[in-house]
């Protein structure tokens, strides 16, 4: 018995020991040097009203790959981005989700002098720094408002990009507000169209008969074909800043009213070397043939127009988003003409 006993106490000793060491090993490892939150990072950002958090989350490591998503909106959320994990991941391209200020998970300053095209590229260059984005691993992906926002930044900071992308946005909101009223406009029933006229000649876009009209005969169309919508599009469209979203783009997709109506960078887009990719999709918000020239403008552009794809073709299309825009990652990174 006595030395049955010793065995047991020489095995537990052994065992402490073995384990102590595992344990050591593990805590020497770099995760153990700072509190890890899940990828997600804080970013102080400086305004002219002073100072405010926004909120990014980085998923997956790659130190040559790096994109940063901008929301559409303007005010939606990064989470509809969330199809992006199942394609780019296994990809190894490294995905950075942001909440822009006055969306989502940042600060919200409910001040409406604060949503200005010029500030928002201002703050996306102190994300860019603090997150350690440069020319040699940072491609910027912009949707819809988001890629306005990504055209101006790279007409400003070019220099900083390795890649640009932008999904589902023209070049030109006079253009894009021209499309809607003689290509998409005609596509509704004269009856319902006559009515959503008479409802935004008053001004009355609370008027809950105008979504009523609207989601059939547009949104289903045009901005996102599945029916239902895929759930993050729906979480994200939900928390819709709505002072955001009403004083830059107006009151409705249908068209544009806030204070972006005039914005229009078609004629400077071949100031633009960053390699670029255009997306669209045939039964877009946004003219395809449009975003197709675009592609034709910038220095070095391509472009994918997603055949069966809406204003959000990441969803309805995509089998032909994903494997173009990964391609162009690839050839972006093998340094491979993209024309």
């Amino acid at each position: 018995m006595k030395r049955l006993l010793s065995l047991f106490l020489v095995l537990a000793i052994i065992s402490c020991n073995n384990n102590n060491k595992e344990t050591t090993a593990a805590i020497t490892n770099d995760l153990y040097k700072e509190v890890q939150t899940g990828g997600v990072k804080i970013i102080p950002i400086e305004t002219p009203k002073g100072k405010f958090n926004v909120w990014t989350k980085t998923i997956g490591s790659n130190s040559k790959i790096k994109l940063l998503l901008l929301n559409g909106g303007p005010g939606a959320t990064h989470e509809y981005f969330e199809c992006f994990e199942n394609f780019l991941l296994p990809e190894n391209v490294e995905l950075i989700y942001y909440d822009q200020l006055g969306c989502g998970l940042s600060d919200n300053p409910k001040d409406t002098t604060m949503w200005d095209l010029s500030r928002f590229v201002e703050e996306v260059e102190q994300v860019r720094k603090a997150l350690n984005l440069n020319k040699d691993n940072f491609y910027l992906l912009g949707h819809s408002w988001g890629g306005i926002l990504a055209m101006q930044y790279a007409l400003k900071y070019q220099d900083n990009l390795r890649g640009l992308i932008i999904s589902n946005m023209m070049s030109s909101c006079p253009a894009y507000g021209k499309y809607a009223q003689e290509v998409l406009a005609p596509q509704f029933d004269p009856k319902v169209l006559d009515t959503i006229r008479q409802i935004e000649a008053k001004g009355d876009f609370s008027n809950p008969k105008y979504m009523e009209l609207l989601l059939p005969n547009f949104y289903a169309k045009h901005i996102c074909r599945i029916n239902p919508w895929p759930e993050p599009v729906s979480r994200s469209l939900g928390k819709m800043n709505q002072s955001l979203y009403v004083t830059m783009q107006g009151p409705s997709e249908f068209g544009i009213g806030g204070n972006l109506i005039t914005w229009d960078v078609s004629k400077e887009l071949p100031k633009i070397k960053t390699p670029t990719l255009t997306i669209g999709g045939t039964h877009d918000t946004m003219d395809p043939e449009h975003m197709k020239w675009m592609s034709t403008q910038v220095q070095n552009g391509r472009n994918i127009t997603c055949p069966n794809g809406s204003h959000m073709s990441m969803y309805d299309d995509q089998k032909n988003y994903f494997p173009g825009l990964i391609q162009f990652i690839k050839d972006v990174d093998r340094g491979t003409q993209i024309k």
